[in-house]
C-alpha cells in the first residue's frame, strides 16, 4: 500500500511534468499558429520559423526532467517504490511547483514571443536572429525555475 507521504511525491512529478508540458503546448501552438500564416506566404522561411516555433517547448522537457528525478528518488525506475512520510511527500511535491508552475507560465509567454519573432522573420528575415534572443530570453525564468526545483529535490534526505 501506498503511504499519503509517496502519493504526495507523485503528486509533485506529476504538477511538474503536466503542467510545463502544458505550457508549452499551448506557447508551441501559440507560435505555431503565426508560423502558418507566414510560411503559407512565404514557405522558404519553413526553417526560420520553425526554429521559432520549437523554442516554447523547452519548458515541457524540463518539467519531464524534474518529474523523472523525483520518481528515481522514490524507486520508481527499479520497482522498489519507498514509503515516504507525509513531511517527505509535501517536500517533493512542493519541490515540483516551481518547476510546473514556472514551466507553465514561461511557456506561454514564450510562445506569444516566438508569434512576434515569427511576424518579424516575415518582414525581415535577415533579423530573425534578434527575434530568437528576444525568445530566448523568457526561457531565463523556465530555467530558474528548473534550477530551484532541482535544488529543492535534491535537498529531501530520505
Amino acid at each position: 500500500m501506498i503511504t499519503l507521504g509517496t502519493a504526495l511525491a507523485f503528486g509533485g512529478a506529476a504538477v511538474a511534468a503536466a503542467f510545463a508540458g502544458a505550457g508549452s503546448a499551448m506557447g508551441v501552438g501559440i507560435a505555431g499558429e503565426a508560423g502558418s500564416g507566414v510560411v503559407s506566404e512565404d514557405p522558404d522561411k519553413f526553417g526560420r520559423v520553425l526554429v521559432l516555433q520549437a523554442l516554447p517547448g523547452t519548458q515541457g522537457i524540463y518539467g519531464l526532467l524534474i518529474a523523472f528525478i523525483i520518481l528515481l528518488n522514490l524507486g520508481v525506475i527499479d520497482g522498489n517504490i519507498k514509503d515516504l512520510t507525509t513531511a517527505q511527500g509535501w517536500a517533493f511535491f512542493f519541490s515540483g511547483l516551481p518547476m510546473g508552475i514556472g514551466g507553465f507560465l514561461s511557456a506561454i509567454y514564450q510562445g506569444k514571443a516566438a508569434a512576434a519573432g515569427i511576424y518579424l522573420t516575415a518582414k525581415r528575415p535577415e533579423e530573425t536572429g534578434k527575434g530568437i534572443i528576444m525568445t530566448a530570453m523568457v526561457e531565463t525564468y523556465a530555467v530558474l525555475s528548473l534550477l530551484i526545483s532541482f535544488i529543492m529535490v535534491s535537498g529531501i534526505k530520505l
